[in-house]
């Protein structure tokens, strides 16, 4: 199995609307990559949490089968769909692959 963790931190004002606005717009879209192909085992989008500790906006956790099964995900049209959004409203991402 494979562990697919990404984190972005948002601008704070992209694309006509504010950080919060795009964080939950962007989490939108990214939902709906959830099941676009087979072997993605877990696909969580989450959104940071007033009163919580937290130095990034938006985090997905997701598992997969194995590495074919994410370059399947990564190559998807829906997935490619999305990144333009979310190359235009982040300021970071950070990500981390491994297997277990």
């Amino acid at each position: 199995m494979l562990k697919h963790i990404v984190m972005w931190k948002l601008k704070e004002h992209a694309e006509g609307a504010d950080r919060a606005a795009n964080a939950v717009e962007m989490k939108r879209r990214l939902e709906q990559c959830a099941a676009i192909v087979p072997g993605i085992v877990h696909f969580e989008v989450s959104l940071a949490q007033p009163g919580l500790e937290a130095s990034y906006d938006v985090v997905l956790y997701s598992e997969f089968t194995d590495k074919a099964a994410l370059d399947a995900y990564a190559a998807h049209p829906t997935h490619e769909a999305v990144k333009p959004f979310i190359g235009a409203v982040r300021e970071a991402r950070q990500c981390m692959d491994y297997e277990v």
